[in-house]
């Protein structure tokens, strides 16, 4: 069997960049897989090569968003002397910025997946580098101190940070002011909460507040 091959220029990030575009223009995806092929002049196969369904090319998208964050984060040499709060703060200013640059597709795309189901398959890619991102914060702040915050399981922890996202994600959505100052307002004061909790709630309540999370249907 031949192996499969693709174009020079049809890579996951030109599918990608084509498709926002289409959806920029037109206000909805493509009808099919064929026709969007057809119009940027590829083989179907070429778009497989790279994506299952439009839903994974979407869920593709937040991916990338989460790579080039991460990307910025590890090019900043003074990232990686941050403590895990600052950290946290440096990647959600980040994120929302990139997410900034690319508004109007996003407002678009969860505008068009409000069923539960189908926005959560989108965010799903993203929902678990989030979690593994928050694990790894946890995991750096247990090996400095020893705080209640160092007993407490990292999935938890990663849980919530999580959840914070998506509170904030809802948050920036709405945010009409001038250069979306309340969303950084907003990060700022989440993520000071977020640890004042975990460092200085009683255990009891941090294990509720667990169970919360997890009982969330939004972070399912």
């Amino acid at each position: 069997m031949a192996a499969k091959t693709t174009t020079a220029k049809t890579t996951a990030d030109s599918l990608i960049a084509q498709y926002m575009a289409f959806v920029l223009e037109n206000g909805t995806e493509p009808v099919s897989v064929y026709k969007f092929c057809k119009d940027l002049k590829i083989k179907e196969e070429e778009f497989y090569a790279h994506f299952g369904s439009f839903q994974s090319l979407q869920a593709g998208i937040w991916n990338a968003f989460y790579e080039k964050t991460e990307g910025l984060l590890l090019k900043n040499k003074a990232y990686r002397q941050y403590n895990p709060k600052e950290k946290l703060l440096t990647f959600f200013y980040t994120f929302f910025e990139m997410l900034t640059l690319n508004r109007s597709y996003v407002l678009l795309a969860l505008e068009q997946d409000r069923h539960p189901l189908k926005y959560r398959e989108q965010l799903g890619g993203l929902r678990k580098r989030i979690r593994d991102f928050g694990k790894g914060l946890v995991q750096e702040r247990n090996q400095d101190t020893q705080s209640k915050f160092s007993s407490l399981s990292p999935t938890v922890i990663a849980e919530g940070v999580w959840v914070q996202f998506l509170f904030l994600l809802k948050f920036w959505k709405e945010d009409s002011s001038t250069g979306f100052e309340r969303t950084d307002v907003a990060i700022e004061k989440s993520v000071n909460t977020i640890f004042e909790v975990f460092d200085y709630a009683p255990l009891d309540s941090i294990i509720d507040f667990g169970k919360f999370l997890y009982g969330d249907k939004m972070s399912r």
